[in-house]
């Protein structure tokens, strides 16, 4: 975690007015299931309830946020989270790691393969594809260019796959300068990942 207290104070759930209430009706509707936003409870994530303060962003924000975590995006649920997770880590923060520590766990990475994400694509383990998505994500977060090399390896994802890679380390670029920036904290009883604690 970068800061040890938000900059910009969640809102309160009991004092929302229109606009805010408007732009998080998709969690505060039961069920939904929008965007992985509520965690047990029904409770909000707190990344949500500070991008309220911004209604409409925070409306145009879970628009390309659902496309990125949808099927609509060519890369698997796995291969996805393993390009969020690297490009969380990329970025030291400590909120996104932690919530896509757990979704990875959901879409079939393993322990050691998340742990394997913070050494990136020169581990051991790695399939060729695997090693290509990740270099692409250290080329991403750190020179804002995928190189022609890494760009052939990804041929097996086709145009598209390689377009939404670029789409979601690029969403889950800005997701962690918010989250580094604003000061957003994790969510009770979560616990941050040592190797990503200021």
């Amino acid at each position: 975690m970068r800061l040890d207290a938000p900059r910009i104070e969640p809102v309160d759930l009991d004092r929302l007015d229109a606009d805010q209430r408007a732009a998080l009706e998709p969690f505060l509707a039961p069920d939904t299931g929008a965007v992985g936003g509520k965690v047990g409870g029904g409770r909000v994530l707190n990344i949500f309830r500070t991008l309220a303060h911004a209604p409409k962003a925070l409306t145009a924000f879970l628009g390309w946020g659902s496309y990125i975590l949808s099927k609509r995006n060519a890369l698997s649920a796995r291969d996805r989270e393993l390009v969020i997770l690297r490009t969380g880590y990329n970025c030291r923060s400590g909120y996104e790691w932690t919530q896509h520590k757990r979704i990875g766990l959901d879409s079939g990475l393993s322990e050691s393969e998340i742990e394997r994400i913070k050494t990136g694509p020169d581990a051991d383990g790695w399939t060729d594809i695997e090693r290509a998505m990740l270099r692409a994500t250290d080329e991403l977060t750190g020179r804002h260019f995928v190189t022609d090399a890494t760009w052939a390896a990804l041929a097996p994802l086709g145009d598209k796959g390689r377009m939404d890679l670029v789409f979601t380390v690029g969403q889950y670029t800005q997701v962690s300068m918010i989250l580094n920036s604003f000061g957003i904290q994790v969510e009770e009883g979560w616990e941050v990942d040592p190797d990503l604690r200021a």
